[in-house]
This record gives C-alpha cells, sequence and structure tokens, in this order.
C-alpha cells in the first residue's frame, strides 16, 4: 500500500511537471506569437485595470468601494448584472429620494424573489444624502427618512377618535348614510382634507359602504372602472404601473392580479391606508406568495406633491376618486408629468363640484378652509392638466352621470 502511494505521488509530480513544461514552452515558441502577444496584452491590460480601481477608490467612501466591489463579484460569477439585483441590494429603477431624486438603493436583510410575502423582510433606502426604510410586508416609508422624528404615526393614532367623530362635515350626503348606519358619525366638526384619511376607522370603511358611495355621483363601480383603466393603459403595454392615492388598494390589487405588468406600485400618504392595503393583499390568495413570474407589488408612503420616483421612470399612472384630496393640485400634477415617461399615460377620475354640495360647514370662517378640493367645471380641470406640461391634443376630459369626471392623458 505504501508503496502504491508514492508511486503514485512521483507519477503526479511527473504529470505536472510535463504539462508545466509544454504549457511555457508554447507560450514562448517562436511558432506561438499570438500567445505571448495575448499574455503582454493581458499582462498590460491588468496594469491599467488596477491602474483604474486605484483612481475610483481614491474618490470613495469604505462603503461605496464595498458595494462597487460586491456588484463586480457577482457580475463574474454569472448573476445579475451591476445596477440590478445582487444578494441583497438592489438600485432601484423608478423609487428615488423625494427631496434630491436620485435613485434609491434598496438593502434587505434577505433576498426578494418576487410577489408577496407573508413575513416580509426589513429594507433599506438609501441615497447618497438619505437613509428611508420600510418593510416588504407593510410598505417603503418615502415620506420621511430615518432620521426624521417618526413622531407622527402616533399622532395619527392618537388624534384618530377627533377625527372620526368630525367626518360628517366633509363626508357628501349620499355617503353620509353608510358611514352613519356604521356607527362612526357623531358630530360636525371640521377637519382638514389630508387628515381624513389618517384614521384607522376610515380606511377601515373605506370597502365598506364609503367607496360605493360614489355611485351616487356617476362611478360605474371597482370592476367597470378597472376595465376603462386597462382597457386606456392597453395599447402602450406598460411595464410600471403606479397607483397614486391608492387608498386600501382598491385598484392596486387589480391592476396586479392580472400580471399585465411588471410592477404595480401603490402610493399614498397615509398610514392608515397603506396598512390597510397590506392587510387586503396578504389575504388575496392570488396575490401572495413568491412567485417571480407575479407582478412585483409594493406600497409606497409618500406625498403626491413630491413624488419619490426618477423622472420619466413611470409607464403610466392612475389616481382614483383622488384629485379632489390633493391640497396642492399644481405641484401634484406637475410631479405626476415629471415622472412618466414620453408617450405614457396618465388616468384619473374625480368628482365635479356638485357632488359635494350636501356638505355642511358651520360657520363663516370654516368656509375658508376646504375639506376638498372643488371642480367647477371639466374647463377648470383641463386647465389644471395643461398647466401641469400635458398637451392639449393629448387630453380627454370626460363626465360620466352627474358627477363623475374621467381624465385619461398622454404624456
Amino acid at each position: 500500500m505504501t508503496m502504491n502511494r508514492s508511486l503514485a505521488s512521483i507519477f503526479l509530480v511527473f504529470l505536472n511537471a510535463v504539462l508545466t513544461s509544454a504549457f511555457v514552452n508554447q507560450a514562448v515558441s517562436p511558432n506561438n506569437q499570438w500567445t505571448s502577444f495575448a499574455l503582454a496584452s493581458s499582462n498590460d491590460a491588468s496594469a491599467t485595470i488596477e491602474r483604474n480601481e486605484e483612481n475610483i477608490e481614491s474618490t470613495q467612501t469604505p462603503d461605496e468601494i464595498r458595494r462597487r466591489r460586491k456588484r463586480e463579484l457577482f457580475g463574474l460569477i454569472g448573476t445579475k448584472a451591476p445596477n440590478q439585483s445582487t444578494n441583497n441590494e438592489v438600485r432601484d429603477q423608478t423609487l428615488a429620494d423625494p427631496v434630491t431624486k436620485e435613485p434609491l438603493m434598496i438593502t434587505t436583510d434577505g433576498p426578494i424573489l418576487g410577489g408577496q410575502s407573508s413575513t416580509g423582510v426589513k429594507v433599506s433606502l438609501q441615497s447618497s444624502t438619505n437613509t428611508y426604510s420600510g418593510s416588504t410586508n407593510t410598505y417603503y416609508n418615502l415620506l420621511s427618512s430615518a432620521a426624521d422624528d417618526e413622531s407622527d404615526d402616533s399622532s395619527e393614532d392618537q388624534s384618530s377618535t377627533d377625527i372620526i367623530n368630525s367626518l360628517k362635515s366633509l363626508v357628501p350626503g349620499p355617503i353620509v348614510a353608510a358611514l352613519s348606519s356604521a356607527g362612526i358619525l357623531s358630530d360636525d366638526d371640521y377637519i382638514p382634507m389630508r387628515d381624513l384619511f389618517t384614521s384607522p376607522s376610515v380606511s377601515f370603511a373605506y370597502e365598506r359602504g364609503w367607496r360605493q358611495g360614489f355611485a351616487a355621483a356617476g362611478f360605474p363601480g371597482a370592476d367597470a372602472e378597472y376595465d376603462m383603466v386597462k382597457e386606456y393603459f392597453g395599447p402602450i403595454n406598460p411595464e410600471t404601473v403606479v397607483d397614486m392615492s391608492c387608498a386600501t388598494g382598491l385598484f392596486t390589487r387589480r391592476l396586479a392580479k392580472g400580471n399585465d405588468y411588471k410592477r404595480v406600485i401603490g402610493c399614498d400618504y397615509s398610514n392608515a391606508m397603506l396598512m390597510e392595503a397590506r392587510s387586503r393583499i396578504r389575504s388575496d390568495t392570488t396575490l401572495s406568495g413568491r412567485d417571480p413570474k407575479k407582478t412585483q407589488l409594493d406600497l409606497i408612503r409618500c406625498d403626491v406633491g413630491e413624488i419619490p420616483m426618477v423622472s420619466n421612470s413611470v409607464d403610466a399612472l392612475h389616481a382614483g376618486a383622488a384629485l379632489h384630496c390633493w391640497p396642492d393640485l399644481d405641484s401634484a400634477l406637475s410631479e405626476i408629468h415629471r415622472v412618466l415617461k414620453p408617450g405614457s399615460r396618465f388616468f384619473a377620475t374625480t368628482f365635479l363640484a356638485q357632488y359635494f354640495s350636501g356638505l355642511q360647514l358651520n360657520d363663516s370662517e370654516i368656509k375658508q378652509q376646504q375639506a376638498f378640493q372643488y371642480f367647477e367645471s371639466v374647463q377648470a380641470l383641463e386647465d389644471l392638466v395643461l398647466k401641469a406640461g400635458f398637451e392639449k391634443d393629448k387630453v380627454q376630459i370626460e363626465v360620466l352621470g352627474a358627477a363623475c369626471v374621467v381624465i385619461r392623458a398622454e404624456k
């Protein structure tokens, strides 16, 4: 046995020597000048790459160097290309710092394989100046950075009772009956439009009587409205669709369930609405699971007046029954125009002012404040859309029923 091992060792040493000699002789042989040239060129290229890397690294922070080397490593071993998914990092092609508008680098505690997860992972969204946070089973908070005081969430919960007790002065007549029968209306106090939707009780009631009440204005119902949206978006075959002011995800879910789009992003200002939306998404078996073939569905907390998305990055944007709730319409519509790609489409619905005729205001001082934006005519709405940058011949506005306005605009 010992002799056999010795012979084997001698044979391996001999074989190694022969192979090494053959390779060296071939490399330096006058008859193989191409090999010699290739080796020399390779050495020169390596030296150049090393010098370039030294120059790059001299201007980067240690964290930037680490991320760059990690992306390069994953590129070498045949995974996603740089600026795409790596093990737990991705430079998002749509989401941006709401302040600087630069793309965000998303870092997770574990891989996101697509679809929806019931457990989720924590997410850090970073620009060069700010860091935001969130979770794949709740939402990404791009309304405030991690360094900001996030006491707004607790203040929303603390004031929810006051909000519940002040709904009646805001809600148009046809909806009052449904909410009153649910026992969540009690007095006539005023509350600003934005704060109205931060109440957990309002988010709970939204798909349990509130949204259905829009039929009185001429809204054809969620299914029919979705068919209109799908038909309008169809010709451009969008990959990324945004549902702005998504509320409880009534249309976000529909947009994602058809698997017609690569990514659907539901956006809202309200923590309560987004939590209700996520709850409904998790309970929908057609949206649950981590199937990479399914539409990627993300929920984002943000301000429509400062959309956290890269310019010219969105293929289609939907805003259902939302414009009348936006405090600064000029900023909101301008931001929507900014994030849309050339040739992309915007579909929105809202109310004409006459729908709010049942609104009860307490005194002349309160009348100076508006619970909702009032649109007196189609022309007034068209003027707002054109002011945002859309061209007149690419804007169509129609009225359904008594006061439901449908806006279609192409960038």
